[in-house]
């Protein structure tokens, strides 16, 4: 669940803000993590993204990642309800997570690593978010602990049931680059 926001931050890292333009229709943020040894997927269906960047100038670049942790979807209703309550995402109090960037460092020719704060559920981590920016659409992936994030509290917090690591997975594209 974690990993899905945290892509979808590292995404949006790329982009030029120049006149550009995120295409949610053409976008998506996802993850997945291990349930008693079985690979789950998820998605989050809501997010926004605020960009200062120049492909020219990385280090100047600036971004702004808020998703709705609401919007959070296993593709069945009932577990949906349950991520909402408080041992997983709490969104009547933690309604959103959020990333804003630190530094950003040019790694390759189309690729950056994204350094920020990660918020999820009041608590804030440095993570490095790995994008390559292709044309108009930034993708990549970051792994992240969803216990250091309080993701899964509780009798949820056994790692043998719901693994610890969770990737987020991401690809934003932009128009007006």
């Amino acid at each position: 669940m974690t990993r899905l926001f945290a892509a979808l931050l590292l995404t949006a890292a790329l982009i030029p803000a120049q006149a550009a333009t995120l295409q949610p229709d053409k976008s998506a943020l996802s993850f997945t993590f291990k349930q008693m040894g079985v690979p789950v997927d998820g998605t989050f269906k809501k997010f926004e993204a605020q960009l200062d960047f120049d492909p020219k100038k990385p280090e100047a670049g600036k971004i702004a990642f808020t998703v709705d942790l609401g919007s959070v979807s296993l593709g069945d209703p009932s577990f949906d309800h349950e991520l909402a309550g408080t041992p997983w995402f709490d969104t009547k109090r933690n309604g959103k997570a959020t990333f804003v960037s630190t530094g950003i460092k040019a790694t390759g020719p189309n690729k950056y690593d994204v350094a920020g704060k990660l918020t999820i559920k009041g608590a804030v981590r440095d993570v490095v978010v790995p994008i390559t920016l292709n044309g108009g659409v930034a993708a990549g992936s970051v792994p992240i602990k969803r216990l250091d994030f309080k993701i899964g509290d509780g009798e949820w917090a056994d790692t043998s049931v719901v693994a610890n690591d969770v990737t987020v997975k991401f690809k934003l594209a932009f128009s007006g680059i």
